[in-house]
Parts: structure tokens; C-alpha cells; sequence
């Protein structure tokens, strides 16, 4: 690909739903894995606009549900490229939901989305770079940054072949466990 750039406003999208009593859990709350299907499809098209190549989602970075959504209430969610790679991007979502009879707007949550572009042989393949034009721009690409480092760093610290339950289970005092030896 040739070394290309794309402004973060090229690849934004925006969806609206009304949130029926089907999309509901048994608390007749909005279920949460109804919002994580919507919000893997618009990291998608956000992703797929952005680098006009089909993307599979590698992780999504934190989803904290801060305000349950109701059932009749208009739910939108705005996605945009926050962070390039060579293939990769980070798809920042911003999810609201409105009383349509009120009209109050509360914000729901807010999640990252790291996809990966592949080409006709499902191998990864380069993303045009990005824009940025304003202060906004830079610190959500620069705290994309420093989300990075610090999930490689945990990933260091916690590797599976390196973590022992010796070294931490002194710990476990602090916390509602009970250990039980096995036979």
C-alpha cells in the first residue's frame, strides 16, 4: 500500500437502535452482550472504512458498563479510529443512550477495539496512517500508546510460564478465598 494518510472524521460512523423488551435480560435491563454484538459490529465498519479491507477484532480493551439501558430507549454509538498501526487500529466507541421522552442523554460506556485488516488470503495486511488534527486527536492516539505499553507490560509480568501461585498465594488473606489442598 502506498503511504497513505485518512483524516479520523473519513472513517467515523454512527448507529442509533431502539432498544425493544427482546433485547432484554431477565432484570429487564438492556443485556450487556446485546451492546458488545453492536458495538463489535460498528468497530467493524469503522475499522473496514478506515483501511477499505476486511477486519477481524484481535481484543477489546475494557468495557465497563457505568448506566444500564432501558428498554424503549434510544441507544447510539459513535465509533472512531483513535490509533493506527502497521495493520492494526484502535476503534474508541462511545456509547449513550436517550429517553426519547425526555430527552435526557446518559453515557453508557466507552470501549477500545483493536482490529486487524487482512487481504483475500486472510493474511494481515498495512492500514493507510492517520490524520491528526486537533488536541483531541493527539491524546486519544497517545493514550492508545500508553494502553499498549502497559497490556505488554502485563502480559510480561503475568506470562503463564513465569507466574507461580507460591509467589502470590501469601496474598490470598486479603480476599474471600478459602484453600482447599488437594488430596
Amino acid at each position: 500500500m502506498e503511504n497513505t494518510f485518512k483524516k479520523i472524521t473519513d472513517s467515523q460512523v454512527s448507529i442509533s437502535e431502539l432498544m425493544l423488551p427482546s433485547h432484554s435480560n431477565f432484570s429487564g435491563k438492556i443485556h450487556g452482550g446485546y451492546i458488545l454484538n453492536l458495538m463489535d459490529q460498528i468497530a467493524f465498519a469503522c475499522a473496514s472504512k478506515h483501511s477499505r479491507k476486511y477486519c477481524v477484532t484481535a481484543s477489546v480493551d475494557t468495557v465497563d458498563f457505568l448506566n444500564p439501558i432501558e428498554v424503549g430507549e434510544l441507544v447510539t454509538m459513535k465509533a472512531s479510529i483513535n490509533y493506527v498501526g502497521r495493520s492494526s487500529m484502535v476503534v474508541g466507541i462511545r456509547v449513550e443512550a436517550e429517553n426519547i421522552q425526555s430527552g435526557f442523554v446518559k453515557h453508557c460506556n466507552s470501549s477500545f477495539f483493536t482490529m486487524i485488516a487482512k487481504d483475500e488470503d486472510g493474511k494481515s495486511t498495512p492500514v493507510p496512517g492517520l490524520i491528526l488534527e486537533n488536541k483531541n486527536d493527539i491524546r486519544r492516539f497517545m493514550k492508545c500508546v500508553q494502553r499498549s505499553k502497559m497490556k505488554k507490560q502485563r502480559k510480561q509480568e503475568f506470562h503463564e510460564t513465569d507466574f507461580t501461585s507460591d509467589k502470590y498465594v501469601k496474598h490470598l488473606k486479603e480476599y474471600n478465598v478459602q484453600i482447599v489442598k488437594e488430596g
